[in-house]
């Protein structure tokens, strides 16, 4: 099995040195780098960084392409609701 020291340098690691040193390998895989996980000596799984979700920006998208009225939120007109009963 391999030391905390020998795991910050290995790009590829067996699955008993993944569960022991998850905390370590995810500290890596922020830091951008992919660790690759293996069983038997084959590779199964890689630790890679996630993508950016893309929420953040999402205020201002659409700034300067639409319009509301200045008299958006005042009351409708009766006539546009037939049937409905008038207060």
């Amino acid at each position: 099995m391999a030391t905390a020291e020998e795991i910050a340098h290995l790009d590829t690691v067996n699955v008993h040195e993944a569960k022991t040193h998850l905390s370590r390998l995810l500290e890596r895989v922020e830091r951008g780098e992919e660790i690759v996980i293996a069983r038997a000596g084959k590779p199964v799984a890689k630790l890679v960084p996630l993508e950016p979700t893309g929420t953040r920006g999402m205020w201002g998208k659409y700034k300067g392409q639409i319009w509301m009225s200045e008299d958006f939120d005042e009351p409708l007109p009766w006539q546009i609701f037939p049937g409905f009963p008038v207060e």
